[in-house]
């Protein structure tokens, strides 16, 4: 079949559904219902949980009657987030550290388990996007950026592990809809969560006879405040759609609270892998099978 300017009804009805496929928000109860018990004095490690996705699963599981370890750089936004947690009346701890450094990564897993005991989830939740054309991005662009997004990872998994195999507890890898198919002008941000996908999948092989449940998390773009004007450094000679979450991508934001109530939940149920929103797996199973046509919907959907 030959993919031209005409759209084929049926993709073209996918690429509809998918942009306007937002669930609404959770209740209250819905959130917490069926949670609570299982979750209930169980030790959470969120990297960059000083705001969005972070800050808002760190929100999830202290609600749902976990103790909460917050880590992001900068102190004092960590303590302004640890104060709000502690209002749920679990216990929270707030560890600054930079992830791209093996030292503090070591450091944050050892204060973790010394505080409190034991570890048993890990939610790798840093990283940054980008834009650029990609004959643009220098090499030293791609290994700045696979530091942040992929190496990450991988520190604080090593450190780790050990732990949530005694715990038989859960190892949660945040990656984007951008680990599964690749769009145009975001740079490197595509190759380091193609990479994050994969490495995801090795542990999950791994680690599961061990009893550590591993998920990997392929979201949209994440609904901010800031979105519009995050990368404005970087759109020159770029479509003005580039400035937008997922650099146009034509999907509903995604709402991080939402989010978070879908990742705790894959948690109790041991998914290997969540795709959010839901109708995007349809988008990415159809990529996959049918590469042209796949090629098309991108095209068509950024």
């Amino acid at each position: 079949m030959t993919i031209g300017d005409t759209p084929p009804a049926p993709a073209a009805a996918l690429s509809s559904a998918v942009a306007d496929n937002d669930p609404q928000p959770l209740s209250l109860m819905e959130a917490s219902s069926g949670m609570t018990g299982y979750w209930t004095e169980k030790v959470v490690l969120v990297t960059g949980s000083s705001s969005g996705l972070g800050r808002a699963l760190a929100k999830a599981f202290a609600r749902s009657g976990a103790h909460v370890v917050v880590s992001a750089r900068s102190a004092d936004a960590l303590e302004t987030v640890a104060a709000d947690l502690r209002s749920f009346g679990t216990q929270v701890l707030a560890i600054p550290a930079d992830v791209t450094q093996l030292d503090q990564v070591d450091s944050l897993i050892e204060q973790t388990v010394k505080h409190f005991g034991r570890l048993d989830v890990l939610v790798n939740n840093v990283g940054r996007s980008t834009r650029g054309a990609l004959l643009e991005i220098t090499p030293e662009d791609f290994a700045s950026l696979m530091d942040i997004n992929f190496l990450s990872v991988v520190r604080c998994t090593r450190a780790a592990v050990p732990h949530l195999i005694r715990s038989h507890g859960h190892l949660v890898n945040i990656g984007s809809l951008s680990g599964k198919s690749a769009s145009r002008y975001v740079g490197a941000y595509s190759a380091t969560k193609f990479a994050l996908a994969a490495y995801t999948q090795q542990l999950r092989l791994e680690l599961r006879p061990q009893g550590v449940h591993v998920l990997l998390v392929s979201p949209g773009p994440i609904a901010r405040d800031d979105s519009t004007q995050r990368h404005s450094d970087k759109l020159a000679g770029l479509p003005a759609r580039a400035a937008k979450p997922g650099a146009g991508v034509r999907i509903s934001p995604v709402r991080p609270e939402r989010l978070s109530q879908a990742i705790l939940k894959a948690c109790r149920r041991g998914q290997p892998e969540l795709i959010y929103p839901p109708l995007a797996r349809l988008f990415i199973a159809v990529i996959q099978l049918f590469p042209r046509l796949g090629d098309w919907l991108v095209r068509r959907m950024t």
